[in-house]
């Protein structure tokens, strides 16, 4: 199987990449290029020393749980295309032409896809990571949200169809972490659970199989967006995981969940 990845260069994302890479025929890799000092230097977020203080936490359970892989140049299999952030959406899929003709294409912690790629990728069932729980949680730093609303059995994962709209395609199922007593640690396990799941479900070809199921904005509890994740929301949440208490998860509420052990 030849596979596109459309992602970034955080250890997670180059694990991921890593893991790809020796389950299939070929891995083409669309990589942008983030900060790896959120809080500290220009990015999505503000620099404040309250992000900053969060997100040290965040980089060493990501350290603690994925290590620091580096892509392996060597690797005959990788095909890498790296990219400075906001350069994709201004790429044509003519530019990118050796990227599309792939029998599998996986969305994970790139920019918003907009444009004629984003109908490429819709027509192509493309798949997206969503780091949240949907339909509950949806838009960004939603496992964050979940943990700063007191709904920890909310932490996890969606893996959905990619969608013009954001965070909104049918929905094939849910990944989920598994307990631990640092919360940092909690939700950086829901993404080794939804990739490691990916995987899973590519060497065993169900990945294709799901039965999708749409969304509803019904169920909704938070759409977040970046300006909403302050300092004074930062402050709430370490507030709030200072007296965890892990709810008990209801699969009634999940789509064919998958478990990391």
């Amino acid at each position: 199987m030849k596979i596109t990845l459309f992602t970034s260069n955080q250890p997670r994302h180059n694990y991921f990449i890593n893991l790809l890479s020796k389950n299939c025929k070929e891995l083409f890799v669309i990589q942008e290029s983030k900060t790896l000092f959120p809080g500290l230097l220009p990015s999505n977020y503000n620099i404040s020393k309250k992000l900053e203080e969060y997100f040290k936490h965040v980089k060493k359970s990501e350290k603690k749980i994925f290590g620091l892989p580096y892509i392996n140049s060597k690797n005959k299999k990788l095909i890498l295309n790296p990219l400075a952030v906001g350069d994709l959406n201004k790429c044509s899929t003519k530019m990118l032409k050796n990227f599309l003709q792939s029998d599998l294409y996986i969305v994970f912690g790139s920019s918003y896809i907009k444009g004629g790629l984003a109908s490429f990728l819709c027509k192509k069932n493309a798949l997206n990571i969503h780091m949240g729980v949907s339909p509950y949680y949806r838009g960004t730093d939603c496992n964050f949200w979940a943990m700063h609303d007191g709904n920890s059995n909310l932490v996890g994962a969606t893996i959905h169809l990619l969608s013009k709209g954001l965070d909104s395609g049918p929905m094939l199922y849910h990944a989920m972490s598994k307990k631990t007593k640092n919360p940092f640690d909690y939700t950086m396990l829901a993404v080794k659970s939804a990739l490691d799941s990916i995987v899973k479900n590519i060497k065993n070809k169900k990945i294709k199989k799901f039965k999708k199921v749409l969304q509803s904005n019904k169920f909704l509890i938070r759409y977040s967006k970046k300006k909403d994740f302050t300092d004074k929301a930062i402050n709430n949440f370490f507030l709030k995981v200072k007296k965890l208490k892990y709810q008990k998860i209801d699969k009634n509420l999940l789509k064919d969940p998958f478990f990391l052990k």
